[in-house]
């Protein structure tokens, strides 16, 4: 249940220009929105429509009638990021005990309903964020937003039910990151990165935090968070903005504002001075691997342009075949069996840029070290090309067509981006900010950021001193 959305498939998609009617927010669709390496990208989105309940519920809709299924998703602005100090994995204990039963609606009876219909459900927590959501038939549209606003406002938590579930979330960590070593050295990792801002923190929480969790820091933790003024709604699929806006008012808008958890107020990171590295060594591990990972601004935080240029520099970097690092130690060199990069910027705080690679076998982590090194230090020195940038901004444009092929996933994209303090003109804005990523842009973000007092390394090695 823990996922964590990437700003890849984010960024991806296109909107149209803002306009407002009859105090609804509406997203028209855009065509040729770009043209990059002499090829005109075409896309036709759909019109997405924005309201508030007078509880302060904020709805989106997104309208597509290709079938007819609808996606439900309820999103607060809650992660693991957001938890008290000592109360680590709190965010992600509450979520699986919304699974728990209400006052009207016993344990394990949403999850029949949706079950009966042929449906899907699920729920993640991240760092920022905790969503549900349920992919339905329109029919049953009606029922699910009265099952989980009565979720929102009417869970009944008890020891019969919160301690076991608590061993159950043991569980899954001990299978999740206790028995691999990836996930272990991911852990540290991030963890050295984070000396001060609680993204340091597992968003499924240290082991010995979870065991001392109860039922009332759930329920405290519940209380606080889980009001309808603290929540999106995305709805997406074969529904109109009308239809649902009746629906929620009907469902969602009778849920009371209980809480005012206020604006989110978190530790921030020093500016870094000084470089990190981390080795795991563990008889398990039958491929060593080997990762760099930077400080950066996010979405949220980053100055004007910025952003978006480390989104073209990871594509330019390691974001595909025909990057940098790909084509160097892969291709040319034979030196890695794979590398990469990549850019997470969807965070509402300071977040990470990484670069990775595997070494083919005879080959060791200082070797492969040494060259990813050598194109990194190429690419400060020289700088990129206006071709590389051309081709980096037509890949992430073009990803829309991907993206827009799943209702789910643009009712992800939106949930996700709204939970991280974006808007919808945001979205909308982001086409025609990417497109506007020159060289110069890319080459500034590289030269600040890309430093390595900015960075932790990560080893991971079959057995120490081994690679």
């Amino acid at each position: 249940m823990l996922t964590q959305i990437s700003r890849a498939v984010i960024r991806s998609l296109l909107v149209a220009p803002v306009v407002l009617v009859a105090g609804l927010t509406t997203l028209a669709p855009t065509s040729a929105l770009a043209k990059t390496d002499n090829t005109s990208l075409e896309t036709f989105g759909p019109k997405v429509t924005s309201f508030t309940l007078s509880n302060g519920l904020e709805v989106v809709v997104i309208p597509d009638r290709r079938a007819p299924v609808v996606t439900h998703m309820i999103w607060y602005r809650v992660g693991s990021a957001d938890e008290l100090p000592g109360k680590s994995g709190i965010a992600h204990y509450t979520e699986h005990l919304m699974f728990k039963g209400t006052k009207t609606v016993p344990a394990g009876v949403f999850s029949a309903k949706v079950a009966e219909i042929g449906g899907q459900e699920n729920a993640f927590t991240s760092t920022d964020y905790t969503g549900y959501y349920q992919k339905i038939t329109p029919q049953a549209l009606e029922e699910m937003m009265r099952l989980e606003a009565d979720r929102m406002s009417n869970l009944v938590l008890t020891d019969e039910t919160v301690l076991p579930e608590r061993d159950v979330i043991q569980e899954e960590r001990r299978s999740r990151t206790d028995n691999n070593p990836g996930s272990q050295l991911g852990e540290a990792v991030q963890a050295a990165l984070y000396l001060n801002h609680p993204y340091g923190i597992p968003v499924i929480g240290w082991a010995h935090e979870v065991q001392a969790l109860t039922k009332d820091d759930a329920i405290a933790f519940y209380n606080k968070y889980y009001t309808p003024n603290n929540a999106v709604l995305v709805v997406a699929g074969d529904v109109s903005a009308d239809e649902v806006k009746i629906l929620a008012e009907k469902t969602y808008g009778k849920v009371a504002r209980r809480a005012e958890p206020g604006k989110r107020m978190r530790p921030q990171e020093p500016e870094p001075r000084a470089a990190r590295t981390v080795s795991l060594s563990d008889a398990r591990v039958t491929s060593p691997s080997w990762q760099r990972t930077f400080l950066v601004p996010s979405y949220t935080t980053a100055k004007p342009g910025e952003a978006e240029a480390l989104d073209i520099l990871g594509e330019i970097l390691g974001g595909s075949s025909t990057s940098r690092l790909y084509k160097q130690l892969v291709i040319k060199s034979k030196l890695a069996a794979s590398a990469g990069g990549y850019y997470q910027g969807s965070s509402l705080d300071d977040t990470r840029f990484m670069i990775y690679g595997t070494p083919r076998q005879g080959v060791t982590l200082e070797q492969l070290e040494a060259e990813i090194e050598k194109v990194v230090n190429d690419l400060l020195k020289n700088g990129v090309t206006d071709k590389e940038v051309a081709r980096g901004i037509n890949r992430q444009l073009k990803s829309v067509i991907f993206a827009r092929d799943s209702q789910s996933t643009l009712a992800r994209i939106y949930g996700a981006s709204l939970m991280v303090g974006e808007t919808l003109e945001d979205i909308e804005q982001w086409p025609s900010r990417i497109s506007k990523v020159t060289a110069d842009d890319v080459n500034a973000a590289a030269r600040k950021y890309l430093k390595i007092t900015r960075s932790v390394t990560g080893y991971l090695r079959p057995e120490k001193g081994r690679s």
